[in-house]
């Protein structure tokens, strides 16, 4: 009976300890940073075109992630995607002449915000909560380009039979 109980223990303890390994595992996949809420701010931007951008995708400095994409919106009245941005306050020093842009990993890999930081002149502000960014590029969306390259051919040769 003593022999019973001493196994059963130690097969629950390995399986507490699976159980363990795999949620770190796939909070190391999802890249989670911590449960709580770290301090932030928040910046929003509105573009053309989103492309597939989710919520969670990373807003990048060089490659750096400096923050995370928390919320895509349709503005009501301009009927644009609008983008709300959470930046770790370590990061604080964004000029408001910064732009943003949606880029894309490699060829078709995930998109995600580059931040350009603008030019600090002596009148200018830095980027706080709550502030819109005003200089936006959308993303380039593979279709369209097909589609303006397949334009382009199409009236090149119906142009050269005239």
């Amino acid at each position: 009976m003593q022999q019973t109980r001493k196994i059963e223990l130690w097969v629950g303890t390995f399986v507490l300890a699976g159980i363990c390994a795999i949620l770190v595992m796939i909070f190391q996949v999802a890249d989670v940073k911590s449960f709580g809420s770290s301090d932030t701010y928040t910046l929003h931007a509105e573009f053309d075109n989103i492309g597939s951008l989710k919520v969670r995708s990373p807003v990048k400095v060089g490659g750096v992630v400096v923050g995370r994409v928390t919320a895509i919106e349709l503005d009501k009245q301009s009927l644009l995607p609008t983008v709300t941005m959470a930046i770790s306050s370590q990061y604080d020093q964004f000029p408001e002449t910064s732009s943003l842009e949606i880029l894309t990993s490699g060829l078709i890999g995930e998109q995600y915000i580059g931040l350009v930081p603008g030019f600090v002149f002596d009148d200018e502000q830095m980027l706080v909560n709550g502030d819109r960014i005003e200089d936006t590029k959308s993303a380039l969306v593979l279709e369209d380009l097909i589609g303006q390259v397949l334009y382009s051919v199409g009236n090149s040769e119906s142009s050269n039979e005239e």
